[in-house]
């Protein structure tokens, strides 16, 4: 080889190491070994592959296991970084990711794939910046059966986010080219096409460095579409997107960036002001990405002349890029739960009596409050206020205009005769004029409290107004609402559940029932229990979903029914336990919490409630503090009578201690002043 060959050989070779992304601590190729990634002894095992570098477990060598977890070395990355995993699922199978930091109970879920394929896929997933150290859990879940693996081929750990890309990697940063037959994004620079290869690529203004580009030379048809999407973000963002565009339109074309969320809707974010650029311009678009979504840049031809579009460089920023971008607001502002008072929401005037804060004490005949059995809510034409008939509205702070909003609330209802109008729902504007009904009332309530969940989205300042109207007193009964909250987005995309949290609506969320030392089961069910005056009329999540219970008709005096928790790793920080329990009945036993820290020691008693308790669904937050290995067990023991059904529902858990300690004084029996509302 002459000298000028390899002199041109190094300069092409520096040039390709120079535009590597930098890995961090975590990366792993598997050509040398497992980069300190280990299998968790608890499960199956990943194994090297022989004939190449990556790593695999198939469903062979799980044998009677599930899934087989790589857990990373410890990672201690303070700021914010993207994860970029090139995997192959074949088969039956899925892949997940997740985070374990130092000290906690639980693993986090971040990312799932689950769709097979023939060639190597790249997923990116983003890392938050965080002050406590932490590792990366791969979990690989497989189906009984031949032929079912997962591979991981590469994990890249780079500082950033993983919406930024200069194209230089060969990954392209996870970002995808929505197939068309005639025009499609491809990379540019080094492999310059005609007839963009008179284009210098922005980040190294040579010909070795790469950007994306799409031309319409093949252009059919009229709009003919090219799209390149982003990943998709896994964390909430906001600040700037920026990147540097080259475009030239002879005879036409439409050059759009839109953002796509899960339900596949699309927002234009921004579209060029020129036609025409003469080199690399930089343009910056404010985003906004409360949930999950991605970056879609969309470059529409109008025939084989309508010119070409390139973009490169990329980035994202945590600080807005305009001045006058109003920060990410927080909605939060309208939520209420109405223990410490109305908060931000007001009635007017003329209608201030009919809308009344109050309080029912535990009993066994009127139903307490959501949030907790024993807290306020919101009531309308109480006996303190009967009239022959009666309108209240009850105004919520103002919203700013051009955001989904997502609503929650809980109403209740008892003794309507007719429900129109009984409870309404309107978006009024800042002139306290009425610009859409939302939602009303269609049916009779079944004494439950009972979700409601709306989604709107409006151009101008909002609020939401809660309307009650009975026009004949002999029609009227008693509605209330509680637990309003409002955040940003859809109501369709739902938040992943936290570890160990559990309201039953999809299963039983990996709790277990204990066949070695109780003689029944917990029962996962919907709507009222079959013994009646016991056991809740419906679950606490909904009013209409599930929950679980065990049913005295089904057991003796003094059976117990028992549900572990998995294996909890144990912390040395305070846990908080959080659940609802619905203990209703003449003849209701016992309902206990245990800590299980092992099969050599005892159990310990956290929590214990006896007898009939309410007819509400009753908050309880237990603190607990253990640093081994454990479970947590909720155990039922049957009472005297066949009215003795003790139900449970949204279990939950969060760093202790416990931020309201409501739960703690012991209570056992109802009220002796039944029915007793308190103002």
């Amino acid at each position: 080889m002459s000298a000028a060959c390899l002199s041109l050989l190094v300069l092409v070779l520096c040039g390709l190491v120079s535009a590597q992304e930098q890995l961090l601590p975590g990366s792993c190729n598997f050509e040398l070994g497992t980069c300190g990634y280990t299998s968790d002894l608890d499960y199956g095992s990943w194994s090297m592959n022989e004939e190449g570098h990556l790593i695999t477990v198939d469903s062979a060598s799980l044998q009677d296991q599930e899934q087989a977890v790589l857990v990373s070395p410890v990672l201690d990355q303070q700021e914010w970084s993207c994860v970029r995993l090139v995997y192959q699922i074949s088969g039956q199978g899925s892949l997940q990711l997740h985070l374990r930091p130092d000290g906690d109970n639980f693993d986090y879920w971040i990312w799932t794939a689950n769709k097979a394929s023939d060639s190597w896929l790249i997923a990116s997933v983003d890392l938050p910046n965080t002050t406590v150290p932490y590792q990366i859990l791969l979990e690989g879940r497989l189906e009984h059966g031949s032929g079912n693996s997962v591979a991981i081929f590469e994990i890249h750990i780079v500082s950033g986010y993983c919406i930024e890309c200069n194209f230089e990697e060969h990954h392209l940063c996870g970002y995808s080219n929505s197939w068309n037959p005639n025009v499609n994004w491809y990379v540019g620079g080094s492999v310059a096409r005609e007839p963009e290869s008179n284009l210098v690529n922005y980040t190294h203004n040579n010909q070795r460095g790469h950007h994306m580009y799409v031309d319409s030379v093949y252009a059919k048809h009229f709009q003919e579409v090219a799209k390149l999407t982003s990943p998709m973000t896994t964390v909430p963002m906001a600040g700037c997107l920026s990147f540097y565009y080259h475009r030239d339109q002879e005879r036409g074309n439409v050059f759009s960036v839109f953002t796509r969320d899960q339900l596949g809707h699309y927002e234009e974010i921004w579209r060029p002001e020129v036609y025409a650029t003469t080199g690399w311009t930089l343009v910056g678009v404010d985003i906004k990405a409360p949930h999950p979504l991605e970056v879609v840049f969309e470059v529409a031809f109008n025939s084989a002349r309508g010119g070409y579009v390139a973009i490169d460089d990329i980035s994202f920023s945590p600080e807005f890029c305009h001045t006058d971008t109003e920060p990410t607001f927080d909605p939060s502002i309208a939520n209420c739960d109405f223990e410490n008072g109305l908060c931000l929401y007001y009635q007017e005037r003329a209608e201030s009596t009919v809308w009344n804060r109050v309080s029912v004490k535990p009993n066994a005949y009127r139903t307490g409050d959501h949030t907790t059995g024993t807290g306020a809510f919101l009531l309308a034409n109480t006996p303190f206020t009967s009239k022959p008939g009666y309108m209240g509205r009850l105004h919520g702070p103002f919203l700013p205009g051009n955001y989904k909003y997502c609503v929650r609330f809980y109403y209740l209802l008892h003794g309507f005769r007719k429900v129109d109008n009984a409870l309404v729902l309107y978006i009024y504007d800042e002139n306290n004029v009425a610009l859409e009904k939302v939602w009303s009332l269609a049916d009779t309530s079944r004494a439950v409290w009972t979700e409601v969940e709306i989604t709107y989205m409006k151009p101008m300042l909002s609020k939401l107004v809660f309307a009650s109207i009975c026009r004949n007193f002999w029609d009227c009964g008693l509605v209330a609402i509680d637990d309003i909250t409002v955040r940003l987005g859809d109501c369709q995309i739902t938040a992943g559940s936290l570890p160990g949290q559990c309201n039953f609506e999809s299963g039983m969320c990996g709790y277990i029932q204990d066949k070695k030392e109780d003689k029944a089961d917990w029962l996962r069910v919907q709507g009222h229990t079959p013994t009646s005056y016991t056991g809740p009329r419906g679950d606490h999540t909904t009013g209409v979903g599930y929950f679980i219970y065990i049913e005295g008709s089904l057991m003796r005096p003094g059976h117990k029914a028992r549900l572990l928790t998995s294996d909890l790793r144990g912390s040395s920080s305070p846990q908080c336990l959080i659940f609802y329990y619905h203990m209703y009945g003449s003849g209701t036993g016992i309902l206990s919490v245990l800590l299980h820290p092992g099969s050599r020691e005892r159990n310990t008693m956290l929590w214990r409630r006896r007898g009939e308790q309410s007819i509400s669904w009753m908050r309880a937050m237990v603190d607990y503090k253990c640093d081994v290995r454990h479970q947590i067990i909720f155990e039922a023991i049957r009472g005297p009578s066949l009215r003795s059904d003790i139900a449970i529902d949204d279990i939950s858990f969060k760093r202790g201690p416990c931020e309201d300690p409501g739960d703690i004084t012991p209570y056992s029996g109802f009220s002796e002043y039944f029915n007793e509302i308190e103002n």
